[in-house]
């Protein structure tokens, strides 16, 4: 049996809010790694700051641990959304939106030193990136069963 998979008419939103927008939140999110650098003296080739080497150590490896969380999930959302949005396009899309903002509200917490660290990336929004992704991942997985059942 060959199954034809057809794009649907509004299957460029998902582009542009799941391929086009994480790459420009990454885009904003490495700014702000690279502006920390420069405020706590960070330099090339040190991923992170060494503590008792670097005087803020703590303060630029928050900012830094906010940008890296982008990269854990990403492949991940993208690949699901991608197919999961060959069948529910505008939700995908919705999705690519709300992955972003919580990546974006992550590390907006994370870097926030006026808050505990174990708890900060949850108080700014945070966990909305794994909302979205488990939502697009929903949408992928029925796609999918649509096509074993074909």
């Amino acid at each position: 049996m060959v199954a034809s998979i057809e794009i649907p008419n509004n299957y460029g939103y998902v582009f542009l809010t799941c391929g086009v927008l994480p790459a420009v939140t990454n885009i904003v999110l490495g700014g702000k790694v690279m502006a920390a650098r420069k405020k706590y003296n960070v330099q090339y080739p040190n991923l992170y700051a060494t503590p008792g080497y670097h005087k803020e150590a703590d303060e630029f490896n928050r900012v830094q641990r906010g940008h890296q969380k982008v990269y854990e999930h990403l492949s991940d959302f993208r690949a699901v959304a991608f197919i999961g949005g060959l069948m529910h396009p505008i939700t995908c899309a919705g999705c690519g939106v709300v992955y972003c903002l919580g990546n974006y509200l992550y590390m907006a917490g994370y870097s926030d030193t006026k808050l505990d660290v174990k708890l900060a990336r949850m108080k700014k929004g945070g966990p909305m990136n794994m909302l979205a992704l488990l939502t697009a991942l929903v949408c992928a997985t029925k796609y999918s069963i649509s096509l074993i059942k074909g």
